[in-house]
């Protein structure tokens, strides 16, 4: 017989980053939250700027208010 205990992961929670930040940290935090550069979610935000006549920068902008900042961080 197995003994097989239930260990829960630790819950991955998005926020905007304080310390990897060009404008407000969004696309650091999401780049932490994704496990990705962060230098390639905004290369895509600047593109996504271009190829959708600016309709990415209100969901920056969106993304910006509704994503909490990192407690803790300095």
């Amino acid at each position: 017989m197995t003994n097989s205990v239930y260990t829960p992961q630790a819950t991955k929670k998005l926020y905007r980053s304080r310390t990897d930040k060009m404008l407000a940290g969004v696309a650091g935090g999401w780049a932490a939250y994704l496990g990705v550069d962060a230098a390639i979610l905004r290369i895509a935000l600047v593109a996504g700027v271009f190829f959708t006549a600016g309709f990415a920068i209100p969901v920056y902008v969106a993304a910006w208010l509704l994503t909490p900042e990192r407690p803790g961080e300095s």
